[in-house]
């Protein structure tokens, strides 16, 4: 439920409180407009962010997220804070591998 790529980022951010469509797109580097609806989706399916649509003029949507991910939050933050520290000594690691992988073939 909350294994993939960009889905924990999307619940960190609305750890911050509502967020509309826009600012979770700004915020979650890298991630791509069909992604992020498809992260929305998967984590509205199962109860753990809900969208709000106000009828202003244009349409207003927010997502935020349900009680649900309450037990979660703190584990769900550490991890996300850790994964920010450690990614260049992750894409150091890769580079390594790849190098190493590529002399091998």
């Amino acid at each position: 439920m909350i294994g993939g790529k960009w889905s924990a980022q999307v619940l960190v951010e609305l750890g911050e409180g509502p967020r509309r469509f826009t600012q979770l797109e700004r915020a979650i580097a890298g991630i791509s407009r069909r992604m992020l609806t498809v992260s929305l989706r998967d984590l509205e399916r199962n109860g753990l962010i809900t969208r709000t649509v106000y009828p202003d003029s244009p349409p207003r949507v927010e997502y935020a997220t349900t009680p649900l991910i309450e037990d979660i939050r703190e584990p769900l933050e550490a991890l996300t804070a850790w994964a920010r520290l450690a990614a260049p000594a992750i894409t150091a690691a890769r580079r390594a591998y790849d190098g190493t992988a590529a002399a091998r073939s």
